[in-house]
């Protein structure tokens, strides 16, 4: 797995936030807030956890919100941000082998906090595919950042 991993949510994951990190102890985890359930704007802290990324300081991510769709849409507005709407562990494992995401989006009001875990765990220990075809739509990707 990879070293430090950035955790942000809004109110409606700040819950789901807390009992990951429970449940994945042995993962280092930089919490970028919210530090309590008070009403916030998920995309400022999907900003936080993407501009970490953007700017090389961290190599992953997750994100949590009620859907997981704010927040996904937010980061994948920064260059160099893939964020990608997880919700299994299949989807998990192809968002970073083929896709390369740095990010995971995930909504608290769909998934019970074992299986959340389960699927961050899956995202986190899966290696993004060496495979010219991935890193070729990959790149692919990232041409499209900043088009009109």
């Amino acid at each position: 797995m990879l070293n430090t991993v950035l955790i942000a949510s809004d109110h409606a994951g700040f819950a789901l936030k807390s009992e990951i990190q429970k449940l994945l102890p042995k993962i280092e985890w930089m919490d970028l807030g919210p530090a309590n359930s008070s009403r916030v704007d998920y995309p400022d802290y999907a900003e936080r956890v993407a501009d970490q990324i953007s700017k090389k300081k961290h190599k992953i991510g997750v994100l949590i919100c009620g859907s997981g769709i704010g927040m996904s849409i937010a980061a994948n507005k920064i260059a160099g941000v893939r964020a990608a709407l997880v919700e299994n562990p299949v989807s998990a494992r192809l968002a970073r082998e083929h896709n390369d995401a740095n990010i995971i989006c995930i909504g608290s009001r769909f998934l019970a906090p074992e299986y959340a875990a389960e699927i961050i765990e899956t995202f986190l220990k899966t290696p993004a595919s060496t495979d010219e075809r991935h890193r070729a739509r990959v790149e692919k990707i990232s041409k499209l950042e900043g088009k009109n």
